[in-house]
């Protein structure tokens, strides 16, 4: 049991460090954010541009829609490959250290978070 709480410790301690995240408030912080700057993770790459638009590729098929930001939220509408993801207006958390979070459902949902490079 003592080993398996050890291992526990250390996972946690490796872990990202969540609390450095921080909330963005409104559409000039999120611009200045990811203007000139793709969005990656794992097999996608996007931009998501100034005046609302985004594109890109997820896997092997390419991404597009359009953004807003309405009451605090990053609302995209989005397809990919051709199928539509919908509608979704989305929490937005920012770090330092070039990470950026988006969490579904108005911060109630799943959670992806990107790079910013």
């Amino acid at each position: 049991m003592r080993l398996v709480m050890m291992a526990a410790v250390a996972v946690t301690m490796a872990a990202p460090a969540w609390a450095d995240l921080v909330k963005i408030e409104d559409q000039g912080q999120f611009v200045r954010l990811i203007n000139g700057k793709t969005l990656t993770r794992p097999m996608v790459k996007l931009t998501v541009s100034p005046d609302g638009q985004i594109e890109g590729r997820g896997s092997l098929w390419e991404i597009e829609g359009s953004w807003s930001w309405q009451g605090g939220f990053f609302c995209r509408d989005l397809f990919w490959g051709g199928d539509a993801l919908g509608y979704n207006c989305q929490e937005v958390q920012a770090s330092a250290d070039g990470q950026i979070k988006f969490t579904s459902d108005r911060g109630a949902g799943d959670s992806a978070m990107f790079r910013l490079r």
